[in-house]
């Protein structure tokens, strides 16, 4: 399908004999995979990451099927490095992995049965990309440059100093406020200059 870069979240076992030989002559991607030890790892430099899903999650962003998220990854990857995050086969993703990606993404399979293979679930999310990317109408036109992983979670850092330092959150007794406001956020798609703009407001904030 085209996708060339692999990263591996604290695999069990890697390298691995039985992955060279399921690979069918793509081993040049196994021998290229990243191996890093955590998620937010796995997302630096990304501009974009969508979080496949096989069921909605309370707090998350609004889930998008996958052939409606295939044109926005596309659009996103004129700007650098987009990522599609996958669970492993037993347990998917977690909330808090969902959290760090910007849109969570569902193929539209029977109600009932609605967890498919996870190589099932690559296949599919890989063709719909490689087709979004033949097809020039598809991808939509994003007018500015999106703020990076980093620099959203370098946001999402700083505002919790401050809104903990002026007593408005209270780490033990506000759980929900967390996921509400990457909800909030998440929603936006926030962009470079945006997020240098709220940093600023807050850095404003704090010298009072």
């Amino acid at each position: 399908m085209g996708l060339s870069q692999l990263v591996l979240v604290d695999p069990h076992s890697f390298p691995d004999p039985v992955a060279t030989a399921r690979a069918a002559g793509a081993d040049d991607i196994l021998v290229n995979a990243r191996v890093v030890g955590s998620l937010a790892e796995a997302l630096e430099g990304t501009v974009f990451a969508a979080a496949m899903t096989a069921r909605k999650r309370e707090m998350a962003v609004p889930m998008m099927w996958a052939r409606q998220a295939a044109g926005e990854i596309v659009g996103r990857s004129a700007f650098g490095d987009v990522a599609l995050v996958f669970g492993n086969e037993t347990k998917g993703l977690s909330n808090d992995d969902v959290a760090l990606c910007h849109m969570p993404v569902k193929i539209p399979v029977s109600e009932a049965y609605s967890s498919l293979n996870l190589g099932a679930a690559v296949q599919v999310l890989c063709y719909e990309l490689r087709m979004a990317a033949l097809d020039p109408g598809v991808a939509p036109g994003i007018e500015f440059e999106p703020a990076t992983h980093e620099q959203i979670e370098g946001f999402y850092a700083h505002l919790d100093r401050a809104i903990t330092a002026s007593g408005f959150f209270n780490p033990t007794n506000s759980k929900r406020l967390w996921p509400r406001l990457r909800r909030l956020f998440g929603r936006i798609r926030l962009e470079k200059d945006e997020v240098n703009i709220l940093r600023g407001m807050l850095s404003a904030f704090e010298k009072k």
